[in-house]
């Protein structure tokens, strides 16, 4: 019986992906975040993670913290924490018909 081929186990290595480390500037963002809103996805950090949470915070005048637990999978921020982390981010959301 004929052994297997060492060439035949070969293993595929993967690294992980952060949406974070892929959106550098507004346009970016603006574009992530259309797209987020249309798939309506649990997890909003990666957004806010691009520009740094600290800072997002800090300019949406909340705290770190309550950022995390407002765009996490179980958050439920209110629609004004949602414009001001919008704002922050140096974009706007906009209203179309469906």
């Amino acid at each position: 019986m004929p052994k297997a081929s060492a060439k035949s186990a070969r293993k595929t290595k993967t690294t992980s992906f952060d949406v974070a480390e892929h959106l550098r500037t507004p346009e970016d963002m603006a574009a992530y975040l259309d797209a987020w809103l249309d798939e309506a996805p649990d997890d909003a950090t990666g957004i806010a993670r691009a520009k740094g949470m600290g800072q997002v915070a800090k300019e949406a005048g909340v705290s770190r913290e309550s950022l995390y637990r407002a765009l996490s999978t179980k958050g439920n921020p209110s629609f004004a924490t949602v414009l001001k982390v919008t704002r922050a981010l140096g974009v706007r959301l906009h209203v179309e018909a469906a």
